[in-house]
């Protein structure tokens, strides 16, 4: 009987609180509302620290926040979420380190497509983004097992960056750009007119004013290509930096940073977050059709 009470109970102020999320929401949404916000989890490890925790422990109360990140987010109607999981610097920790946090990723992969999670609760199509070549098979799996059970979702997304950093995007997508258009370069190099760059080359005849690779050729083929850049970049722990993420696509995106690690995250940091975006859209709008 105590049971069937205290979960009465815990549903009773579930429900009383995403209640109150909902208000919030209206008020904010009188405003202008970030379609895209991505997360810098930073300072999981210093939290298990602070607390006194077991090494790994930080990074399983970091996942604890993103699921209720993930739901403040989309109850606020913001369509796309970009989480910066691992990064290809992370490789240079100790493997042992390394090796636990990509098994925990790989078991969390999986829980996401679990029938009672957060993305099927919303409809959350999950893209990962990062150098697969990178990533052990495992977590390839894992990783396919979770795009292709959501692919039919299409209310909301989730990009979800492992083994990623914003310089081998950037890379990438120039080389596949080159590939692209290997047929041209052959034909500029045999006429003669090679070596005026890769990008900003201009072409003879009808297209003299055409670069052969403009910033378009580029972006198509950046693995954020999937996603309009982001409006807001949280970085939790108080830092500024970026630390190579999302650099090509962040010129014009508010950067909250507020000092709590990762797991202390919370609903109030989402509202001062979107209250700072509509304090400066009008500036950040600007900024962004004049790039």
């Amino acid at each position: 009987m105590e049971s069937k009470i205290c979960n009465l109970a815990t549903q009773f102020f579930q429900d009383l609180k995403s209640f109150l999320r909902r208000c919030f929401f209206f008020i904010l949404s009188v405003g202008p509302m970030p379609k895209h916000i991505a997360f810098i989890m930073d300072g999981n490890r210093r939290y298990a620290k602070k607390q006194n925790l077991e090494e790994g422990a930080g990074h399983k109360e970091g996942y604890s926040a993103l699921m209720n990140m993930l739901r403040y987010c989309y109850e606020f109607d913001v369509k796309y979420v970009t989480v910066y999981a691992f990064s290809i610097e992370n490789f240079k920790r100790r493997p042992e380190e390394v090796q636990s946090t990509m098994e925990l990723i790989r078991e969390k992969l999986d829980s996401l497509i679990d029938r009672e999670s957060v993305l099927n609760e919303y409809g959350v199509r999950v893209y990962v983004i990062g150098n697969f070549e990178l990533l052990s098979n495992s977590v390839k799996l894992a990783a396919k097992r979770a795009m292709d059970a959501t692919a039919d979702n299409s209310k909301s997304v989730l990009l979800i960056c492992i083994a990623y950093t914003s310089t081998d995007e950037i890379v990438h997508a120039i080389e596949k750009t080159y590939e692209e258009k290997s047929e041209e370069f052959r034909v500029l190099d045999s006429s003669g007119t090679a070596g005026y760059g890769l990008i900003g080359l201009r072409c003879n005849g009808e297209n003299k004013d055409k670069s052969l690779i403009d910033v378009e050729d580029i972006e198509k083929h950046m693995r954020m290509a999937v996603a309009p850049d982001p409006d807001i970049i949280i970085r939790t722990s108080g830092e500024t930096r970026l630390s190579n993420f999302l650099l090509w696509q962040s010129a014009s995106s508010l950067l909250y940073s507020p000092h709590e690690f990762w797991p202390e995250i919370g609903f109030r940091h989402l509202v001062k977050a979107i209250l700072d975006f509509q304090r400066n859209f009008s500036y950040l709008k600007k900024k962004r059709e004049h790039n």
